[in-house]
């Protein structure tokens, strides 16, 4: 009785080990993979406002996006029967770059366009507005365990040795004074926290001038804050909660259209995708063809697509049967003229 009491034990701790491996194998284990799928069409209104615009819309300007997911087993499977689901190796996605490294890009990615977004539509709406920088926005840390020990991906970078550093340029000319090995301190925001490293000065190449020099041993980049003349024109952005620079068109779009008279929605549902620049050309992006989807599953009626992808786009709308009008733009003012030649709906 007493050997078959320790069989069945013995039965009961493999089979939980089955299941646990099991779990682990189809679950939590990782894959090389990553699966791209639509993933939203979102209004735009919500996300930012002109202090003193108009804001009435009858109808919506809307931001498209990619869902991006690092595939386990199970995700695999499920994905190999979806139409609009695409695997990919994770390594094209990331490149040399980490997890967290690619997502602390794409963040900065997203507040370039925010910025681009605001001065092409004040450059459109004839609006002075002047560029702020404030703080200096961590990338990576690609010099060697040291720059590790000291900052993460995504840290903003403020201050060294209790002086207000803005930009690139500030930070030069404060390390001039130092020599390599010196320590400094430096303030940083991680998470919403803030908190202070003594940081070792490590010896970097200038690629310029081919002489070392101290450096903090990341890489770094200026954020910038645009700011209107008329402070009752200021854009303000909310948390978006996204990555990257594919929404600049359609954030210039709203921004535009706030500080316009008039509703340029005309009372359309108007979708699309597109990097901005400043002088507002709209530039190509990846995966237009999950944004028609996504889109399209929206109801969206227009949808602004650059040039450069207008045949993938096309090619998926109309795999889908989709009834969207697809406009190919090249500029702001291709967009805007379009939306303004619409008769609006009453």
């Amino acid at each position: 009785m007493q050997i078959t009491k320790k069989r069945e034990g013995l039965r009961l701790i493999l089979y939980l080990f089955m299941v646990a491996l099991l779990v682990y194998v189809t679950v939590y284990m990782p894959t090389p993979y990553i699966i791209y799928q639509p993933g939203s069409a979102d209004e735009v209104k919500p996300m930012l406002s002109v202090k003193h615009g108009d804001h009435d819309e009858k109808g919506a300007f809307m931001m498209t996006t990619v869902s991006a997911s690092y595939a386990n087993l199970v995700m695999l499977v499920v994905s190999a029967f979806n139409p609009n689901a695409e695997i990919d190796q994770k390594q094209s996605r990331l490149g040399d770059k980490s997890e967290d490294e690619y997502a602390a890009e794409q963040v900065y990615l997203m507040s370039d366009s925010q910025s681009s977004a605001m001065e092409a539509a004040y450059h459109e709406a004839n609006v002075p507005y002047s560029i702020v920088p404030q703080y200096l926005f961590i990338f990576s840390t690609p010099e060697g365990d040291e720059a590790r020990k000291n900052f993460k991906p995504g840290d903003r970078l403020s201050e060294v040795d209790g002086k207000k550093i803005t930009n690139n340029e500030s930070l030069s000319q404060f390390l001039k004074s130092k020599k390599v090995g010196d320590q400094v301190t430096v303030k940083l925001i991680r998470g919403g926290k803030t908190l202070e490293e003594k940081v070792n000065l490590i010896a970097l190449k200038d690629k310029d001038t081919n002489q070392t020099r101290p450096g903090l041993g990341v890489t770094i980049a200026t954020m910038q804050k645009v700011e209107s003349k008329d402070p009752g024109l200021q854009v303000d952005f909310a948390n978006t909660r996204v990555g990257g620079p594919s929404a600049g068109l359609m954030f210039t779009m709203e921004i535009f259209n706030q500080l316009t008279e008039g509703d340029l929605t005309k009372g359309y549902q108007v979708a699309g995708t597109g990097t901005i620049d400043k002088e507002g050309k709209v530039g190509p992006i990846g995966g237009v063809q999950h944004k028609i989807v996504a889109a399209d599953r929206k109801h969206a009626e227009i949808f602004f697509v650059p040039k450069d992808n207008y045949a993938e786009a096309k090619a998926k709308a109309d795999k889908i049967k989709t009834g969207m009008k697809l406009v190919p733009v090249d500029t702001l003012e291709d967009a805007i003229k379009y939306m303004e030649a619409m008769k609006a709906r009453s």
